[in-house]
């Protein structure tokens, strides 16, 4: 009986995973939970973040579970943090989560391991079929709203980046300091594993929702919606200004420059990138052009990364350069053109007709010369790359 009420409980011990099961007034559904995953291993936490309907009276019939209790409630993000605290004293390497509403299928968790044995210390999620019907409206929004945040701040993409099925890898994220303690911080733990190089990947798993009287939800719309939208605004800028050209870097140094940079696209498409990254480079919102041009690339679905490269054309040997040719070409097309050596005395006016001489000379010669480069690129990989 031992040996059937857990039966994968080899491959679980060989992994070193355990399963970690957050709970917070589930109780209609918490002992099918722990019941279904009790059929396959007995390597099981439950965090007890708090609740006040009968959980504890469910949790004392457990003697065989090792029982978190966290009161008062301090939310799903902190829970799972405590749980894996408590999973890597206990000396596992990986553990699974799986949420207590009944959403999620225990007799899937040995899908998780055996997707580890091809992809040791990654991050699986458990991607759900969001289409079917009885996912709610909102869920469904949710879910694309989480996925397009993602794939900003990443690069990559996943099917599924609000699923709470998931196998972390314990010892890529124990140096880590996670900042959010509610819903979202699945999604920061997801984003920034990413940027530490941890490989995020995924499995499909079967959801179901129940009817609307079974289903228990503790996402508050608002609150918690506004919680993700101010997590992504810190998280949007810090990926386009440090970790997703440091992302690049690390797949140029793993790959080759070539398989990242040009391989997987026609010699269209890399001039585009170019004449665009430099556009960028002397257009005048100094100090916005990496940030804008990245975010535009991305919109366009340009290449990020030479649109990066080549806006760099605004480096501070050149700049000087590029103010000077900007005025003078503004000189073309402006009423009153200033000359770039000032009388004595200068005025308002005077400063006034400069500065618009300059952003109407820039923006022009922004485009030319993005055109140009554009130009010139598709023409040098015409006669040099292979068909």
């Amino acid at each position: 009986m031992e040996n059937y009420r857990h039966k994968y409980q080899d491959l679980f011990d060989e992994q070193k995973c355990c399963v970690i099961i957050p709970t917070y007034n589930n109780d209609k559904t918490l002992k099918t939970v722990i019941e279904g995953v009790l059929n396959c291993t007995r390597n099981v936490i439950v965090v007890n973040d708090g609740a006040t309907d009968n959980t504890p009276q469910i949790l004392t019939e457990y003697t065989e579970i090792n029982i978190k209790n966290i009161y008062p409630n301090k939310g799903k993000g902190n829970a799972l943090n405590q749980g894996f605290k408590k999973a890597m004293a206990l000396g596992y390497d990986y553990a699974v989560t799986i949420d207590s509403d009944g959403q999620h299928d225990p007799a899937e968790l040995p899908e998780f391991l055996e997707k580890i044995s091809e992809c040791p210390d990654s991050l699986i999620v458990g991607a759900r079929n969001m289409e079917q019907e009885s996912v709610p409206g909102k869920s469904s929004f949710g879910h694309k709203f989480s996925n397009f945040w993602y794939f900003v701040e990443t690069g990559l993409k996943l099917p599924d980046t609000q699923s709470g099925y998931r196998l972390y890898p314990l010892n890529k994220l124990k140096k880590m300091k996670f900042y959010t303690r509610k819903f979202e911080f699945e999604i920061e733990v997801l984003v920034r594993a990413t940027w530490k190089g941890v490989n995020v990947t995924s499995i499909p798993v079967t959801v179901s929702y129940g009817t609307k009287e079974e289903r228990v939800s503790h996402f508050r719309p608002f609150k918690d919606f506004t919680r993700v939208s101010i997590l992504n605004t810190v998280l949007v800028p810090l990926a386009l200004l440090f970790f997703l050209p440091r992302l690049y870097f690390r797949r140029i140094v793993q790959k080759g420059w070539r398989e990242v940079l040009i391989s997987k696209h026609s010699n269209l498409k890399i001039s585009q990138a170019i004449g665009f990254g430099v556009f960028m480079g002397i257009f005048p919102i100094w100090g916005y052009q990496m940030i804008i041009g990245a975010s535009l690339a991305h919109v366009m679905k340009l290449n990020k990364v030479l649109v990066l490269i080549a806006s760099n054309i605004s480096i501070p040997p050149m700049i000087p350069l590029i103010l000077y040719l900007s005025f003078k070409v503004g000189e073309l097309f402006v009423n009153k053109p200033v000359s770039i050596v000032f009388e004595k005395t200068l005025s308002l006016e005077i400063i006034k007709l400069g500065l618009f001489q300059y952003i109407v000379g820039s923006i022009i010669f922004a485009l030319i010369t993005g055109i140009l480069a554009g130009l010139i690129s598709i023409a040098v990989l015409y006669f040099t790359r292979k068909r």
